[in-house]
């Protein structure tokens, strides 16, 4: 996802060095150029020739290295540079690059970056508690810099607190939340429902569906991967949530109308990929219904119909995409489901073709709108989303 993007990564001199090992690894497997600059001390944790290594570049450390081109490497680097991430921080650096010192390689060449600049703290916990770095850190953010907090856990010196660098994963995260995708969706707000609803019939039992959110997820990380602030909607899944995401958890179809209702009004983009459930039973059973000779009836009721509700309450310019998920006559259902619930697109697909539908990592869809009906190939679910989202785009222009 990174691929033609360099990162310049800068490491301090934390024992946490050696994540920052791991983190340019991961990083070249996304197929960005890292160019690593150590402080000198760093380099009594980690040697610049594991980055090396890792990187197949040349790891800067001085200056004033007789080794590099007759460029001015600094500035050089400096110009050619899409990211810059400091991982791990320390009190020090973040000290210098605060107030504009410029007195290493790693200082002198992030001073002349005019790209995206990253911070991660990593100290021990008194010493990022302290005021002067707290100010020193507000006044890199106030300058652009996004900071990262340090997470919470035992740290080198033994003390338990706030401190550690997070995980090269996580960083790895913000990195690609950075450069991954264009942010064509920069100042937007999408919802987006995902998963599948559980209709309580007594404490021990309920009725839903086989809806993984595998596609509603999918929707909600390429939104946030393109500049959007996402809301995501989600019944109960075994999914990680995508990360810089606003999540809010529900369980039933009336938990899922309540919190659509609620956050519906503002959102420029929604996407309703939910397999809420059309009926619920009738009544709840306080305690365990014991099983009995003979057959049993539940008796069961409508419940909201949220993409009606959307559709009959949308908000001048917004897109509303609801999904239909058929068996037979796929188009045709669609397109009455796109006129009844007064939508702007229906994302349809048919449970009994191969490699759509519930529990797989691909889906092939049909998007019918208005206009048109275009129908897509067997895309991975995060290829789809990305799909679906620029037909949305396309819509509100």
């Amino acid at each position: 996802m990174l691929k033609g993007k360099t990162v310049l990564l800068g490491v301090s001199s934390s024992i946490a060095a050696y994540k920052a090992a791991t983190l340019a690894s991961a990083l070249v497997k996304q197929h960005a150029a890292v160019e690593v600059v150590m402080t000198e001390n760093a380099t009594k944790f980690v040697t610049p020739l594991v980055f090396e290594q890792l990187t197949g570049r040349r790891t800067m450390v001085d200056t004033f290295d007789r080794n590099f081109s007759h460029q001015v490497e600094h500035i050089s680097l400096a110009a050619r540079t899409d990211l810059v991430i400091i991982a791990p921080a320390t009190a020090n650096v973040a000290a210098k690059l605060a107030h504009g010192l410029a007195d290493d390689m790693l200082t002198t060449t992030v001073l002349a970056c005019r790209c995206p600049k990253l911070i991660a703290p990593a100290m021990n916990t008194n010493m990022y508690e302290n005021p002067v770095t707290q100010d020193n850190l507000d006044i890199l953010r106030r300058y652009g810099w996004e900071v990262i907090e340090p997470a919470s856990g035992r740290l080198a010196c033994g003390t338990t607190g706030k401190g550690k660098m997070p995980e090269p994963e996580d960083l790895l995260q913000h990195v690609l939340r950075h450069l991954a995708l264009p942010h064509d969706l920069e100042g937007k707000k999408v919802l987006v429902t995902a998963g599948p609803t559980q209709e309580s019939l007594d404490p021990v039992r309920y009725l839903t569906n086989h809806s993984t959110g595998k596609m509603g997820y999918a929707i909600a990380r390429n939104a946030m991967l393109r500049g959007a602030d996402v809301t995501l909607i989600s019944g109960p899944t075994a999914i990680a949530p995508p990360p810089f995401v606003k999540v809010v958890n529900i369980k039933s179809a009336q938990d899922m109308f309540e919190a659509v209702a609620a956050h519906y009004a503002d959102a420029d983009f929604i996407f309703k990929s939910a397999a809420v459930a059309d009926y619920t039973p009738a009544a709840y059973a306080d305690n365990k219904m014991k099983k009995k000779d003979g057959d049993l009836s539940i008796p069961l009721k409508r419940t909201q119909d949220i993409l009606k509700f959307l559709g009959e309450n949308r908000v001048p310019g917004q897109v509303i995409c609801g999904f239909s998920m058929e068996t037979e006559n796929m188009v045709a259902n669609s397109r009455a489901k796109l006129i009844k619930k007064n939508v702007d697109m229906i994302c349809a697909n048919n449970l009994k073709q191969a490699g759509a539908g519930f529990g797989v990592d691909t889906n092939i869809i049909t998007l019918i709108t208005a206009d048109d009906t275009v129908e897509l190939p067997l895309l991975s679910k995060d290829e789809a989303a990305a799909a679906i989202i620029d037909r949305a785009v396309a819509l509100r222009k």
